[in-house]
């Protein structure tokens, strides 16, 4: 049967006709001898009716259970007084059945195919062909396609190219760890699956592409987790001679008209910047929520570096970071039991060694630790944080990046625990000036913040080209390199990072300069990126780029908890698939052609 109309499309306008309509049953319901089905496809629902007395070969629907995929051809009529469903467009009208068609049955249902289902992910993974039936399920990849198709239209309105870029590629140092792929016709070498486009987006500028964008896959072999696959997508793009403010223009506008055109999602008119240091002196993070309305972090080094406190004292005094926030009111939102509750969150959530606190009555402090504090130490810092009578006070003393990990955490805690949140609104936030190096404490080095190829701020250009990788152990060049910043930038969203991008080297000798600075040797600068170098020994222009985390923008406006949700088939927590089982061994002959001889670890004896 050809279907005439969808399972959405039929209204009372429609009555007396004749329609045919092809779907799965999604109820089915037997009332006084007449049979009821909610008919099921993409589109949503029509209630279809059996009558004996009307429908052709009526006791074979006896048969019938949910999921059968049916054809119906019959009258479209409308509902019974009382019996109309407001909550369906086609609920209206019901479709008395002449003929029938049973396509195809359905087996024994392992779960309900239904939005609100508790079912274990891992086995909504292993039938998701049956989890992908689930209305939900189909409209975030219903809207994803939207997306991702409003994207390409805005993108080739401003004349981008579309072009594909390698899947097979070398392998080379960008952050994370390669999946590898072994070259038959070339033993003991391999391929890299694309980490992203990065060299080659920035050789299509050398080629004079100027304009490039692709909805990108990039791979990274990294421990799963709700925001994490090993195979994600990206909106990736580069562009030549445009400056930061331009290339922001353009995102901004296309967020904005696909945020709302897609979601109904209004994106606030002004979309603000804010430089990586402030973000993370007030909030510590690169990745602030906006929307929370409780005060920014306060810092109180130089208050108490020589107080009696000296869990605080001796920190600052070490170059580490006492800082704190304000609970406004929080007197009147915690006991002191829980109080003690968020200490313990704190410490395992949150890792913290402890959480100090004070309370604020009378324009003063109080509170356990108050007693290490002489009054004016304490009349500083109830000022320092504004600290009005009933409010609750916070510190974490730790190390800088720790003590910002431990309050950005528990900053965002508290907002959601007591709904210091404007969730109405929603909130663009450009990050810019990030920092150029980071010292990797780990491997006691100089490294990259973002990826080797981010453009350094030009009035730092001379004083690095004059660096030579000896320098780099100096004590004071060190110090010098962390204050340097690039024209690196992230875009956040709602407290997610949903963008990343920086203006890129195009001169070969600061390229080879930066690596020289976090200890690549001259062998490894030509055998990794010796070809990349080259391209920019041809006038190559000033180009810069970013990439939006598709997967990620789809979540979270979809509401989801797990990217796992609007990716078609994704992986389990442990990076299986439990409907195909991959990954899977495979036979010894194919990995005879790959010169591969595999020495996995023994089982052990039961």
């Amino acid at each position: 049967m050809d279907r005439t109309h969808t399972c959405n499309q039929v209204r009372i306008e429609d009555k007396d006709s004749t329609v045919t309509l092809i779907g799965w049953a999604q109820k089915v319901r037997d009332h006084g001898g007449l049979k009821f089905i909610d008919l099921r496809d993409r589109n949503g629902i029509t209630q279809v009716v059996f009558d004996p007395d009307y429908t052709e070969n009526f006791d074979a629907v006896s048969d019938f259970k949910k999921e059968y995929l049916i054809a119906v051809t019959g009258i479209v009529g409308p509902r019974p007084d009382g019996t109309v469903n407001k909550n369906l467009p086609t609920g209206e009208v019901e479709i008395q059945v002449k003929s029938f068609e049973l396509i195809n049955k359905c087996a024994q249902l392992p779960f309900e195919i239904e939005d609100e289902t508790t079912v274990n992910e891992d086995l909504r993974l292993e039938y998701r062909y049956l989890d992908l039936r689930r209305p939900s399920m189909f409209k975030a990849l219903q809207n994803r396609s939207k997306f991702t198709n409003m994207i390409h239209r805005m993108f080739e309105e401003e004349e981008f190219l579309n072009v594909d870029t390698p899947i097979l590629a070398g392998s080379s140092p960008e952050g994370a760890r390669d999946f590898l792929v072994p070259s038959r016709k070339h033993p003991g070498t391999f391929f890299a699956l694309p980490q992203a486009p990065q060299l080659f987006k920035q050789i299509l500028m050398v080629s004079g592409i100027e304009k490039y964008y692709q909805i990108a896959t990039c791979f990274r072999d990294e421990d799963l987790r709700k925001d994490r696959q090993y195979e994600f997508k990206q909106v990736d793009m580069e562009v030549a001679f445009w400056s930061q403010e331009k290339l922001f223009s353009f995102m901004n506008n296309v967020l904005k008209k696909s945020f709302k055109e897609i979601y109904g999602v209004e994106l606030d008119a002004e979309i603000d910047t804010m430089p990586f240091f402030e973000a993370m002196d007030k909030y510590g993070c690169d990745k602030p929520d906006f929307r929370i309305t409780l005060d920014p972090l306060v810092t109180i080094n130089e208050i108490v570096e020589n107080c009696g406190f000296s869990v605080f004292a001796n920190n600052a005094k070490a170059g580490g970071l006492v800082k704190g926030l304000r609970l406004n009111g929080g007197q009147e939102l915690m006991t002191r039991k829980e109080i003690d509750k968020l200490i313990e969150f704190a410490q395992k959530e949150l890792h913290a060694k402890g959480l100090a606190w004070m309370k604020a009555n009378d324009g003063k402090l109080e509170g356990s630790i108050a007693k290490f504090f002489n009054e004016e130490e304490l009349a500083a810092i109830h000022t320092k944080f504004g600290a009005q009578d009933g409010d609750l006070l916070f510190f974490i003393s730790d190390s800088v990046g720790q003590t910002n990990d431990i309050l950005d955490g528990l900053r965002r805690e508290l907002a959601k625990r007591f709904d210091f949140m404007d969730k109405d609104k929603h909130l663009l936030t450009w990050i810019v000036d990030f920092p150029a190096f980071h010292f990797d404490e780990g491997a006691q080095k100089l490294d990259f913040e973002h990826n080797p190829f981010v453009m350094p701020m030009e009035k730092d250009v001379e004083y690095l080209m004059s660096l030579s990788s000896d320098d780099v152990t100096k004590p004071e060049v060190k110090e010098k390199l962390l204050r340097l910043v690039s024209d690196c930038y992230d875009l956040v969203y709602n407290g997610v990072e949903i963008s990343s991008g920086a203006r890129r080297i195009s001169n070969p000798d600061l390229q080879k300069k930066m690596f020289e600075l976090t200890g690549f040797t001259q062998e490894r600068i030509e055998e990794n990126f010796g070809w990349f170098v080259k391209a920019y020994n041809y006038a190559a222009p000033p180009h810069r780029g970013c990439a939006l985390g598709l997967d990620r923008i789809i979540t979270i406006l979809e509401g989801k908890e797990s990217i796992r949700d609007v990716i078609a088939f994704p992986r389990n927590k442990q990076g299986v698939d439990p409907m195909s089982k991959s990954p899977l061994s495979v036979d010894s002959e194919q990995l005879k052609d790959l010169h591969i001889k595999l020495d996995l670890p023994k089982k052990k004896e039961e």
